[in-house]
């Protein structure tokens, strides 16, 4: 017994000696031992385990890549919310967050912040009980991750057992896992000297890392940590600001940012932002900003948070970087709608930490004002550090070889006939609008390109939300020709799914079980889902609610659409050609018959719509020279019908007051022309056959509690997506805009809200966060 004491005493004396010196190596970057003694000690260790197995533990050093390979990934739930940044990107937004918390805390003194680099990597959980490491989880969706403990004990920088004493005996450490630049670098090197794919960026290739079902692929890659706050703690005391439970961390063993800086007042965070943005291309590790927290721990428990951001931390994101490359070619992409786009293919180039090799041109109008050549030197910028865009060309720097870009004559995904879109519009008010140099396949849906966008959007989540037909799987079943239109995936069989990669018995059942549930769908998912130009959920839920079945918004005339609240005239074209052209009538018909069932289809429209349109207002959507609000008014009070209005003459009119000269012409020369009297008897016979005319009798209308109320969504929701949050709000009677002004009644703010809430701020409009918007729904 006594020589089994002194055996166990000497395994942990080693296991100590060795954390305590991967502690200086790893995180203090201060090694105490050559490697050759540390390797010693090491083979010691592993010579002592191997003779008494029964005394390893599994915070030992000689554990960290010790388990089998993982079959699969299993899911955590976080005990308490991993939640996102609020982001800002102007030094105004950082004064309006530190206004924010100063009201909020009621207090003119400056606030005390720490300041640490925003790494550009992967947000982990470690869960530490009695100071050993027992799980490790991604923070996935904020409130569910992944268990990657195998992988993350191979990372050596991060302790299996924490250091010293005085530690909570249940304690979640937050932080990032990264890849330094040099060992990125050397990743990639290696890569390419294998003749394997290379990773686009650290972050990338971090999150690849951690993903890998075997660990001992995750030990060989060159990961590493910094902690930034904790989660949830059971038991002990930790210290009560932010800055000194971040030391408290790094003396118990875990690594900390090395720029970690704890500053007084909103200047000095500025002054730290400076200062980080001038040393972002020296770093070891990539930063895409810094982020600003509220120090003391009772001022972040009295500020709370939101949905999915803390009120009391702000991430300032660093503008986006620039880099010149080459245009050495353009493709064509075709979109859902048939619109096809310049795709600009450029010599790679890193931008930001990305690595570079496309941007979109968007169409003629974008080039020309770029005045951009194929073999071109262009200057890249990664546009809110996400999409890459060429913001201007080097016309000095311009290679005799370069050549001007050339559109295609013929659709380069089916070869079919294209169509160039006129600069100008015509719109019904005789005015014209710019809509941009465009061209468009011919082809429809028997372009796969188009079928592909079209059959991707068809099943989403907002359209017919059909479950386990992901983008791959699309391809593989319009390609292969066993979709060709939306109305195949209703007769899909567990035959023609079998073979297609990614599937097995399990999920072809689940696929065919969720394409029979989407066979129940209600008018405004339909609507939406067919991909009608211009027409978003909202738009689909304005043309449901007020139109009530699927018949009447296939056959509504656009003057009659543009009753509607926030349908344009130029929507509502898209939505009569769309209706009009014989493939997507083919399409629509076949789907019904293929047992697609509208569920809250209605005889009538709405009854706010009863009886609801005057005269005057038709005559104003006729769009007759001369004749206005004003004319209108006076032409309704006089004749009682528009037949009487048709066949009126000069000197009727003339009689007439408030009826000027300039309008009396227009409107004898108006229903001069037989197409416009077919027109106008067209609108009105619409008008009297849905009881929409002013003839029609109205209906007591029981006011919607959300009526004349605007509201603007920006952010990220947790509960429901920005869509769903859409629609539940138009079904209410409010109006959702993408613009916010003074007259907006609220701000719906979710995670990540970007520039519109500090504009709210500036114009005093209501900021509501997402649970406030579910009160309001549910009320």
């Amino acid at each position: 017994m006594k020589k089994s004491n002194s055996i166990t005493q000497e395994l942990a004396d080693l296991r100590d000696t060795i954390n305590q010196h991967n502690y200086h190596y790893y995180v203090l970057d201060d090694p105490q031992l050559p490697d050759a003694a540390y390797d010693r000690l090491m083979q010691q260790l592993q010579t002592l385990e191997q003779a008494h197995p029964d005394l390893i533990t599994p915070d030992s050093p000689t554990q960290r890549v010790g388990a089998e390979p993982l079959s699969a990934f299993t899911q955590v739930k976080h005990r308490h919310a991993m939640l996102s940044l609020d982001n800002a990107f102007t030094a105004e937004q950082a004064y309006a967050f530190d206004r924010r918390l100063h009201d909020w805390l009621d207090t003119e003194q400056a606030i005390d912040y720490a300041c640490e680099p925003k790494i550009d990597g992967v947000a982990v959980s470690l869960l530490y009980e009695q100071g050993v490491l027992v799980r490790a989880a991604t923070r996935g969706d904020g409130s569910t991750g992944e268990d990657i403990t195998s992988n993350v004990r191979t990372i050596a920088c991060i302790p299996l057992r924490l250091l010293g004493s005085g530690f909570p005996p249940e304690l979640e450490v937050r932080g990032e896992i990264f890849m330094p630049k040099q060992g990125f670098d050397k990743l990639n090197e290696q890569a390419r000297a294998q003749g394997n794919k290379v990773f686009a960026n650290p972050r990338n290739a971090a999150a690849g890392s951690l993903r890998q079902l075997d660990p001992t692929i995750t030990a060989q890659r060159p990961l590493a940590m910094v902690c930034y706050s904790v989660g949830w703690v059971q038991g002990g005391h930790l210290p009560t600001s932010h800055h000194a439970i971040l030391i408290a961390l790094h003396r118990w063993g875990l690594p900390l940012h090395d720029k970690l800086q704890r500053v007084q007042g909103i200047e000095a965070c500025l002054q730290y932002y400076q200062a980080l943005l001038t040393q972002r291309d020296h770093l070891a590790y990539g930063i895409d900003g810094v982020v600003f927290k509220v120090d003391a721990i009772q001022q972040q428990e009295q500020l709370g948070a939101l949905a999915k951001a803390p009120r009391w931390a702000l991430a300032y994101k660093f503008p986006a970087e620039e880099e010149v490359t080459t245009l050495l070619a353009v493709d064509f992409q075709v979109g859902r709608s048939g619109v096809i786009t310049p795709v600009a293919r450029l010599a790679p180039v890193t931008v930001g930490g990305v690595t570079v090799s496309n941007a979109s041109l968007h169409n003629r109008d974008e080039i020309a004002r770029l005045g951009v050549q194929i073999n071109d030197h262009v200057v890249v910028r990664r546009a809110g550090d996400v999409i890459p865009q060429i913001v201007r060309c080097l016309p000095e720097q311009r290679p005799a070889n370069s050549q001007p870009i050339h559109f295609p004559q013929q659709c380069p995904a089916c070869g079919a006939e294209v169509e160039q879109l006129s600069m100008q519009h015509e719109r019904k008010n005789g005015t014209t609008m710019r809509i941009g140099v465009g061209i468009y396949c011919l082809g429809r849906l028997r372009c796969p390109a188009q079928l592909v966008q079209t059959i991707i959007h068809f099943v989403s989540r907002t359209a017919l939300d059909i479950h386990g037909l992901g983008e791959k799987i699309v391809e593989q079943l319009v390609h292969s020709k066993r979709v060709q239109s939306p109305a195949d995936l209703c007769v899909l069989t567990a035959a023609d799914l079998q073979d297609l990669e990614g599937f097995a018995d399990l999920s072809i059942q689940n696929t065919l079980d969720a394409i029979a549930a989407s066979r129940q769908v209600s008018l405004a998912r339909f609507v939406y889902a067919l991909g009608i130009p211009g027409v978003g959920s909202a738009t689909a839920q304005r043309l449901a609610s007020a139109l009530g079945s699927l018949q009447r918004i296939r056959e509504a005339l656009p003057e009659v659409l543009t009753c509607l609240p926030d349908i344009g005239y130029d929507v509502s074209l898209a939505i009569n050609h769309f209706f009009n052209d014989s493939h997507n009538r083919a399409s629509v018909d076949l789907l019904i018959k293929r047992g697609i069932h509208i569920t809250d289809e209605t005889s009538e429209v709405a009854d706010e719509w009863q009886g609801a349109l005057s005269m005057a207002w038709l005559v104003e959507q006729l769009t007759i020279a001369g004749v206005g609000a004003t004319s209108a008014k006076a032409l309704a009070s006089h004749f009682t019908d528009l037949t009487s209005l048709m066949q009126t003459d000069e000197t009727t009119l003339t009689a007439l007051k408030r009826c000027t000269s300039t309008a009396k012409t227009g409107i004898m020369a108006f229903f001069a022309q037989p197409a416009n009297v077919t027109k106008a008897t067209a609108i009105e016979q619409q008008l009297r056959q849905w009881g929409m005319h002013w003839d029609c009798p109205k209906k007591h209308v029981k006011r919607l509690p959300l009526s004349s109320h605007c509201y603007v969504l920006t952010g990220q929701l947790e509960s429901l997506s920005r869509i769903e949050a859409s629609r539940a709000l138009v079904a209410l009677g409010a109006k959702v805009s993408n613009h916010l002004s003074a007259r907006t009644d609220a701000l719906i703010v979710g995670a990540a809200p970007g520039s519109k809430l500090a504009k709210a701020n500036k114009l005093g409009v209501n900021v509501m966060d997402e649970k406030a918007l579910l009160d309001l729904i549910q009320e």
